[in-house]
């Protein structure tokens, strides 16, 4: 097609640039162009307020995605989370999508760095193919996920008096929407009160959530290295029955340490798994722990790595027989990528989920039933804009034309 008579039609060929399924070995779509990008923060509301961790202070009531709309001739929308800069992103003006994309790996190198995902959902959508589709579909039909959000809520004020009801309250909450999964997180005793008082707290949230959350719901903690070796092996002795799957970030991770906690693991024929990984920002640094396979589960923040860099994450670890279970906290747009990633893998273990909505995305397809989520066949990512709702609630941070 002339590319002068192609932009003449703009979105009324759109019809005839999406591929259907059976057309994926075939050429690329040669004559789209991205011609507009807006930047701009999706705001997300959470169903409660989420308070202190080992480390830090309150968490607040809602996330924020920092995101990014590509427009195109061909009247196709990419929407996802991206940080990189204006300059980078405006590199992108007049550019086929396609000239990033790597069809053998598959894989996008871009000047987005790791943030691909309004790419790779333009990708999609000219294929007409989601994602997890164009990355192997090596996983489950149906991605296991937690909810990530029960933090120090006893130290809330308003909690202050009726804490023990106020857990039961929260894993309600992540029970009414449909998790079955959640991780804990402990280690009052690093900042917040004195270090056997926080511990015996750490251990009676646990026990409560338990109780009122049954046998068959799946549990893990965090302490955000919040505990030593030895504080976390007295966690494990003193609640011989709490049945954790896993144990995240006990404690400053070293491979001696690690190997350590899993030998006792095995001693006491103990299944939890040791998670770590979500602080680093280079992979190079997991190589020891996954030679010594010292850590179990890898959890590179999925932002922070992008799509690229965690199915990188998963070929490392993979040889070893180890799993990947990529950090995700404060990103609603993070949790739908972790989704794809996680249907497209087979070495993946649990998704991440800081639950929150927002009546700007429509998310059609995507819902979490009896902690598993179901990830639509829409093309891309499955998510599009109420226009009516951007309009009225969102102002853009830039606007980038050709």
């Amino acid at each position: 097609m002339n590319r002068r008579k192609f932009l003449a039609l703009g979105g009324s060929s759109l019809a005839s640039l999406v591929l259907p399924r059976w057309a994926w070995t075939q050429d690329l779509p040669k004559d789209i162009r991205i011609n507009r990008i807006v930047g701009f923060d999706l705001i997300s509301r959470r169903p409660k307020l989420v308070g202190n961790n080992s480390r830090l202070g309150v968490h607040g009531d809602h996330t924020t995605d920092r995101m990014v709309r590509l427009f195109t001739n061909a009247g196709i929308e990419g929407l996802g989370y991206c940080r990189a800069g204006e300059d980078k992103l405006a590199s992108l003006l007049a550019r086929n999508p396609f000239d990033f994309f790597v069809r053998a790996q598959p894989s996008l190198k871009s000047p987005l760095g790791s943030g691909t995902m309004p790419l790779w959902d333009l990708v999609g959508k000219a294929l007409g193919k989601p994602v997890y589709e164009l990355l192997g579909s090596g996983g489950t039909e149906r991605v296991r996920v937690y909810d990530g959000s029960i933090y120090f809520a006893d130290l809330l004020p308003e909690h202050a008096g009726r804490w023990q009801d106020r857990f039961r309250e929260e894993i309600d909450i992540g029970l009414a929407r449909g998790h079955r999964a959640f991780k804990i997180k402990v280690g009052r005793g690093a900042k917040w009160m004195p270090a056997e008082e926080g511990f015996q707290r750490d251990k009676e949230v646990l026990q409560i959530i338990r109780r009122h959350g049954g046998p068959d719901v799946l549990l893990g903690a965090d302490a955000n290295n919040g505990y030593d070796l030895e504080r976390t092996k007295r966690l494990f002795a003193d609640l011989p029955s709490i049945d954790l799957k896993f144990a995240e970030e006990m404690f400053p991770e070293q491979v001696d340490q690690c190997l350590e906690l899993k030998e006792y693991f095995a001693q006491h024929k103990l299944q939890t798994l040791i998670a770590d990984g979500e602080t680093q920002d280079n992979l190079e640094v997991f190589k020891p722990f996954i030679d010594a396979r010292a850590i179990d589960v890898y959890q590179a923040d999925m932002n922070r790595f992008g799509i690229e860099g965690i199915l990188a994450e998963a070929s490392m670890v993979k040889p070893q027989g180890l799993l990947v279970g990529p950090h995700n906290w404060g990103s609603l747009l993070g949790f739908y990528a972790i989704l794809h990633v996680g249907r497209s893998i087979p070495n993946f273990y649990i998704a991440e989920n800081d639950p929150a909505d927002t009546d700007v995305l429509v998310a059609d397809g995507y819902s979490i039933k009896d902690g598993w989520a179901s990830v639509p066949e829409t093309p891309g990512f499955g998510l599009r804009i109420d226009e009516s709702k951007f309009s009225s609630s969102v102002r853009p941070r830039f606007e980038l034309h050709v």
